[in-house]
């Protein structure tokens, strides 16, 4: 296992940026790659030979089964395969596309009975139910490529989306009942607005044109990040980029500034990732993996904290109306703050430089505090938001506030010592009650292609025994999960996302870092860690990452150093118990 730990460290090291941090790389994505294509095709003749590299790479990652997954290891849904399907009518005259749009028909029609206006409606409103987040915009961009009939029919096949609240103070959206989540405010007022212009009367609206409208266009452009970048996602940004572009509006600053960010972040292979980056994020773990190895220097755990303290967000969002002292997921602007991002920062810096207090730590520790829900657990974006899937109390977040939490209660003021100590204890209860049946927890933000339901638990239940590990008295809590997890093992010594699916390297990885922290699991983790050594020896350190990331309503991605990241503290631990024993 030392030979195994010492090469993934090397290679981790060896994928720092100039400055120490992590970038990584994320994986090709056909939505962001569809959707960056058409917008581009749409409104910027100029990145026609663009549009047609993202084209040729779209219709080379069809799936055998004839339709698109989110990544091109990840199976078809119907997602991808409608927006692929759009993108690819802006290609005419082409042999190849023809005969890719006909396959595709063919996998529309087994998943949804056809490829007419009122199959695909159905298909979409059935996948999404009450969550419009991505089901305006996808039939939105259906609508726009002739897929839902002729206009202005097919615009009303497109649900409508309140942008009028746009124009309200932020403060009362939380009230609304809104069925698109926090995060999603710019498509709420592109989608709506040009649905609003396709299907209505303009000089019938006085108040919508020269009150509502104007105002609601003033939020967005002040939404606007300096990238052009919404949340710095080829999807988002494209969708607001089309809409308003079918609107009318090409010229506003805020479609230009989007099209600018798609055509400069195009891959050379014709893709898009779905996000920029998660640099923070990456550069947090990375931080924690390398300390828990000690192979970093006091120097460069001063150096790897300043970066992560000057990512801290120093004024109010424009976009989330977040206040100071959260961190988003990069240190590009479209980045928003969050609370599993600003968790991971807090405990980096309490391992990287342990027990210094610094103004950013308490304004972390106050954000996360402010963030946490009535119900005692941790959303991602805002507090109390709604009921849907990204701003409710998850798991994951819950279990990485709790560790900060716990790793600087007794280094901060005696007040504020206070609060979190009953913070802990509400996210504590929380966690009681949010495991499932099997006392498992599911998490938010990852999951497993292969399991039934494509969930997993074994990632969410490692994460949160990961993080309870050190607090004392609550066997209760952990006991039946570490029973769980260890039947979840596959007959081939490792764990997919559940018990059954196919065994995963960074879902391994993660469960062996957890069964490791405990007594009663640690000769099952050491054991299991030494095949995890052999297949890092075997590869030379470089593990082809699987798309286990969930990503908006559900999108699945891979990122290239997740296999490091999630390795390290494995073996780090189970190296460190065999050493003892021996």
């Amino acid at each position: 296992m030392n030979k195994a730990l010492k090469l993934a460290c090397e290679r981790l090291i060896a994928e720092t940026d100039p400055d120490g941090s992590w970038r990584g790389q994320l994986s090709a994505s056909a939505v962001s790659t569809a959707v960056a294509a058409f917008a581009l095709a749409h409104l910027r003749p100029e990145a026609d030979a663009k549009v047609k590299l993202a084209c040729r790479w779209l219709t080379a990652n069809i799936n055998d089964d004839n339709g698109w997954g989110d990544t091109p290891d990840s199976p078809s849904n119907l997602t991808a395969t409608l927006l692929t399907k759009a993108a690819l009518t802006i290609q005419q005259n082409s042999a190849t596309i023809d005969n890719v749009q006909l396959r595709s028909d063919q996998w529309l029609t087994e998943r949804i009975g056809g490829i007419s206006a009122e199959y695909i409606t159905a298909g979409v409103l059935q996948t999404y139910g009450k969550d419009r987040t991505f089901s305006a915009p996808i039939l939105t961009m259906c609508a726009m490529a002739g897929m839902l009939g002729s206009e202005p029919g097919c615009w009303k096949r497109v649900p409508r989306l309140p942008f009028e609240i746009a124009a309200l103070p932020r403060g009362m959206f939380r009230l609304m009942n809104l069925s698109v989540v926090s995060y999603a405010i710019p498509a709420l007022i592109a989608v709506g607005l040009v649905r609003f212009r396709k299907t209505t009367n303009r000089w019938c609206n006085f108040i919508h044109n020269r009150l509502i409208i104007p105002i609601a266009l003033r939020r967005l452009k002040r939404m606007a990040p300096e990238s052009g970048g919404f949340l710095e996602a080829a999807p988002l940004t494209g969708f607001v980029a089309m809409c308003l572009g079918e609107a009318g509006l090409t010229a506003s600053p805020v479609v230009q500034k989007a099209l600018d960010f798609l055509q400069t972040s195009i891959r050379k292979d014709g893709s898009w990732p779905i996000d920029t980056d998660l640099s923070t994020w990456l550069t947090s773990l990375g931080s924690r993996a390398l300390v828990d190895a000690d192979v970093l220097s006091n120097e460069k755990r001063h150096a790897l904290a300043e970066i992560i303290r000057s990512r801290q967000t120093k004024k109010i969002h424009p976009f989330t109306g977040a206040k100071p002292g959260g961190w988003g997921w990069t240190d590009f602007s479209g980045s928003v703050p969050d609370g599993d991002d600003t968790a991971a920062a807090l405990i980096a810096l309490a391992q990287l430089e342990p027990g210094i207090v610094t103004d950013e730590v308490i304004a972390g520790l106050k954000w996360l505090l402010k963030l946490m829900n009535r119900d005692g657990g941790m959303p991602t974006f805002c507090r109390g938001w709604g009921l849907l899937p990204f701003d409710r109390s998850c798991p994951d977040i819950s279990a990485y506030a709790f560790k900060a939490f716990l790793l600087w209660h007794n280094h901060v003021p005696l007040k504020l010592t206070a609060k979190l100590n009953t913070a802990m204890q509400r996210l504590f209860n929380f966690l009681n009650k949010s495991r499932d049946a099997d006392k498992a927890w599911t998490p938010l933000w990852f999951g497993d292609q292969g399991a039934a339901e494509q969930t997993s638990r074994v990632y969410g239940t490692s994460v949160v025994l990961e993080n309870l590990a050190g607090y004392s008295g609550i066997d209760e809590l952990t006991a039946p999960a570490l029973d769980w997890l260890v039947k979840a093992r596959n007959d081939d010594g490792g764990w997919g996302g559940e018990p059954g699916s196919p065994s995963i390297f960074e879902t391994t990885a993660k469960a062996i870092g957890a069964l490791s922290l405990y007594p009663q699991t640690r000769e099952l983790a050491i054991e299991a860690a030494e095949a995890l050594g052999s297949r890092i020896i075997k590869d030379d350190g470089i593990i082809k990452s699987s798309p286990i990331g969930l990503y908006f309503a559900s999108l699945w991605y891979d990122e290239r150093l997740y296999p490091l990241l999630f390795a390290i503290p494995a073996l780090v631990r189970t190296s460190s118990i065999a050493t003892k024993n021996k």
